[in-house]
């Protein structure tokens, strides 16, 4: 007696993929069942009717080449939506001075840049990609838990190169100067 599994694409070319048992039963037959359906990963189903088979009209890089949008259109209703794709990139843990560990707080990031710069002429768009610089510095090093110590060289670093005052300011608490 032989049995083996197998998966199969369904036809036409569909984003569905079968896995499908194979064996010889007692009267010696081969006999083929369908044990499990399978979606392809990434299978966008149409917010409409539900069905899985859509098409692509048209895609496009937009928010500076960081998400791609795509017009599709549904094989079965004919409806057409924009769904938008982005790198879910996830940050590295911060192991604090205590060793406690907490997730990655961007607002808290933000925020102490911003009382950094708080009357300073620096513009929204220089916070931001400072902010973005920071962070993708940090999922470069590929860790998955860093030191509260190095978020906080990386916001140095940055407000150095961005604003000298708003960088003593900062330097001044993180690094507990005293007058």
């Amino acid at each position: 007696m032989s049995a083996f599994l197998y998966l199969r694409r369904a036809y036409p070319p569909a984003r569905m993929f079968y896995l499908t048992a194979v064996a010889d039963n007692a009267a010696g037959m081969t006999v083929q069942k369908t044990v499990l359906t399978l979606f392809e990963v990434g299978s966008m189903h149409c917010p409409f009717c539900g069905d899985h088979e859509t098409k692509v009209v048209d895609s496009r890089l937009v928010a500076e080449g960081q998400q791609v949008r795509r017009r599709r259109e549904c094989m079965s209703c004919h409806e057409r939506y924009t769904t938008y794709e982005t790198a879910e990139l996830l940050m590295p843990k911060v192991i604090k001075a205590d060793g406690s560990r907490q997730p990655f707080d961007e607002d808290k990031l933000r925020g102490g840049i911003q009382r950094a710069l708080e009357k300073r002429p620096v513009s929204v768009e220089d916070i931001e990609s400072c902010i973005s610089r920071i962070k993708h510095r940090l999922r470069a090093t590929g860790e998955r838990e860093l030191a509260s110590r190095m978020f906080g060289e990386e916001v140095m670093r940055e407000l150095r190169k961005l604003d000298e005052v708003a960088y003593v300011r900062f330097a001044s608490v993180y690094r507990s100067f005293r007058t």
